[in-house]
């Protein structure tokens, strides 16, 4: 039998390390016992401490945390350093991303000590300036189609051009019929008294003008109101009814007088052979407000004169004109050497100056003069049913550059006077309205 047990209390050397003769077998041997290797040295004095910042909790590394005590597998401060507890001594926590310093987890946001800042984000500046252009866009655009619907309805389509008969072919660009009317519709009675207008009922025209907008430049013909003319046959603007034509010859003025804006469009086509596309009427209260609603307006007067009838009393030079002083220029004709024809050239220049003035970057950017300026305007045109703002626009514009550019202004050819009326050159008249429905360069010459 084996003698194994017999020998346990033995000393050492006689219990462990027989030869391979001994007939215990050798894996019963034990092992003699390995010594570990010293514990390593503490580690280095932490950095230099940063900013307080807030931060996750810390992870331990490999040979960090829990006091210190774990090192490479093994406890600093076990009785038995050379205990092997077969501890795994991969890192388990984290991702191994940690800084120099030894902390894990996740970094700061935007840096790279490893530290974590629960911050604002960047503003994205790109995106704040779209949305700013996109609001802008549509607030323009808001008060742009606002604006428009509430201008459209202001105007009074009043005047029925469908009435009007016989009527001769369009030509080449747009002709407008521009009437300035003595109307004192709205007016109170101090605003009659200020403006020197009377207090005459109805309406009868002041002014009259033809207005072609084409390529060649605008073209403005003042039309006398002492004109003479035949009134050819018509219908009733009311009645419906039609009227045969029998010759008669009378002032233009009296064609409106007669049977208002349709026989008056009738008279001058008739009298032209020019096609008239859009009718614009404006009474004397309008007038004047558009020129306040605006500031005045600056006129160089190159000779001063006085009129009693219309309250005129200007010196020479440069001034500038409230309403009352504009409606009193542009009426004048008694103090004119040539009486009508020079009151028609007052007109002109004063409408090329109001419109000039009007179209401005300070009024139309600015609400404050351009919503009362509209208002003034709107309220007391009249025009035809087939009138729209663009249409209006743009006759506006053409009144600025009669003035400048290749515009041009004129009266209508005279040839002589009958019975007081003034006769139009027959001739030069329809060499001047084939060159305006040809949409040529005007050559003709007016009084």
């Amino acid at each position: 039998m084996n003698d194994w047990p017999d020998r346990r209390t033995g000393d050492r050397s006689e219990r462990y390390g027989r030869g391979s003769d001994s007939a215990r077998p050798e894996s019963a041997r034990a092992m003699p016992h390995i010594q570990r290797r010293p514990t390593p040295p503490q580690r280095p004095q932490a950095p230099p401490q940063r900013p307080q910042v807030p931060q996750v909790p810390q992870v331990p590394q490999q040979g960090q945390g829990y006091d210190d005590r774990y090192q490479d597998g093994g406890y600093a401060n076990s009785p038995d350093p050379g205990y092997d507890s077969g501890y795994n001594t991969g890192q388990v926590y984290g991702s191994g991303g940690g800084g120099s310093d030894g902390r894990g987890g996740g970094g700061r946001r935007g840096g790279g000590d490893g530290g974590y800042v629960q911050g604002r984000p960047a503003p994205d500046w790109r995106r704040r300036i779209k949305l700013g252009a996109l609001t802008l866009v549509v607030v323009v655009l808001a008060v742009s189609i606002s604006t428009y619907f509430w201008a459209d309805s202001k105007l009074k389509r009043e005047v029925d051009l469908s009435k009007v008969i016989e009527r001769p072919e369009s030509g080449d660009g747009t002709n407008y019929l521009i009437v300035g009317s003595d109307s004192r519709e709205g007016m109170s009675a101090e605003e009659k008294k200020r403006l020197r207008t009377g207090s005459a009922e109805g309406k009868r025209t002041d002014s009259m003008m033809i207005l072609h907008d084409g390529s060649n430049g605008p073209t403005l013909i003042s039309l006398p109101r002492d004109s003479n003319v035949e009134i050819p046959s018509f219908v009733g603007s009311e009645s419906g009814k039609k009227f045969q034509g029998t010759g008669r010859q009378v002032k233009l003025n009296a064609a409106y007088a007669e049977d208002g804006p349709e026989l008056l469009v009738r008279t001058v086509e008739f009298n032209t052979g020019l096609h008239i596309d859009h009718y614009v009427e404006i009474g004397f209260g309008g007038f004047a407000k558009i020129v306040d609603a605006i500031g005045g307006v600056e006129l160089d007067i190159p000779k001063g004169f006085k009129d009693k009838k219309s309250g005129a009393d200007f010196q020479a030079g440069k001034q500038t004109l409230n309403g009352e002083q504009s409606l009193a220029f542009v009426r004048t004709r008694y103090a004119l050497p040539g009486s009508d024809l020079d009151r028609t050239k007052n007109q002109q220049k004063f409408l090329a100056a109001l419109a000039s003035q009007t179209a401005t970057p300070g009024t139309i950017i600015n609400p404050f003069k351009l919503y009362p300026t509209m208002g003034a305007g709107l309220d007391t045109l009249i025009v035809d049913k087939d009138m729209s703002l663009w249409a209006l626009g743009n006759m506006f514009f053409a009144m600025k550059g009669v003035t400048g550019g290749d515009g041009t202004s004129m009266n209508m050819p005279i040839s002589g006077s009958v019975g007081g009326n003034l006769v139009w050159d027959k001739a030069k008249v329809k060499q001047l309205v084939e060159q305006l429905n040809n949409d040529e360069k005007v050559t003709v010459k007016g009084n």
